[in-house]
């Protein structure tokens, strides 16, 4: 073989990375600025559960959410998930530095292990976008993703956008299709209560259960209120314009 094959296999793979990861960066960009007035079909965790279990050979595990504008989500929905994940939510430009720092430093103590901290914003970039676990590439990928978001949409859009996308168990996705499944009601008329819940089980919807909840669970959904109430209800979410 001459050395410009050899340089020419060598660069060849090289080029079509290249190639893959402009159209990756060019289906994100128009991602961001045509999500931030249109509703969002599906998500790329969607598409990666359905995917999953299409390999493992459950054909009858249908992975979709039921589009909801934030009119049509109770404000103690809106508010329980802000209680819950992201108190700062508001605030913040889309990282929470103090968490992050935090985690950084238990990392360190910890082999390095990744742990979470993200924001919603975060982890509306990542659901949307990208795909599920723990990695420094997607990690790095998602910080990108969420300046791109923060840049273009407002904290309500980023709200509306995770809560009709969020994973409540398996196969259900977004808030609509959870009120409808776990309480036979629309997400418009979703008491705090059952909001709390809902929020409750997020860190781990596979492992927590809205519909048979653990003592930890219903431990959560308490102190969820109890925040809630502390941020201010409806009062809170009125400042912010998250309503």
């Amino acid at each position: 073989m001459s050395k410009s094959s050899g340089i020419a296999l060598f660069t060849a793979p090289i080029r079509w990375l290249k190639r893959l990861l402009i159209l990756f960066v060019g289906l994100w960009v128009a991602g961001i600025f045509l999500f931030s007035f249109l509703p969002v079909p599906f998500s790329a965790v969607m598409v990666e559960r359905q995917i999953s279990a299409w390999l493992t050979g459950d054909f009858g595990y249908v992975s979709h959410s039921d589009w909801v504008p934030m009119s049509e989500i109770s404000s103690p929905m809106a508010l329980a998930v802000m209680a819950a994940e992201d108190q700062k939510f508001p605030e913040h430009w889309g990282f929470d530095v103090d968490a992050i720092q935090s985690v950084l430093e238990k990392s360190d103590k910890d082999e390095g292990r990744i742990r979470g901290a993200s924001t919603l914003s975060q982890q509306t970039a990542k659901n949307l976008f990208l795909w599920d676990g723990r990695s420094w590439l997607r990690k790095g990928l998602e910080a990108g993703l969420t300046v791109g978001i923060e840049t273009v949409w407002s904290k309500r859009r980023i709200l509306t956008v995770y809560l009709n996308i969020v994973e409540f168990g398996d196969g259900i996705f977004g808030v609509e299709e959870a009120a409808q499944h776990f309480f036979h009601k629309p997400a418009s008329k979703l008491t705090a209560s059952q909001a709390a819940l809902l929020a409750a089980v997020l860190p781990n919807p596979h492992l927590f259960k809205v519909n048979a909840p653990s003592a930890y669970v219903l431990r959560r959904q308490q102190w969820i209120l109890r925040q809630m109430s502390q941020l201010g209800g409806d009062s809170f979410l009125s400042e912010h314009k998250l309503r």
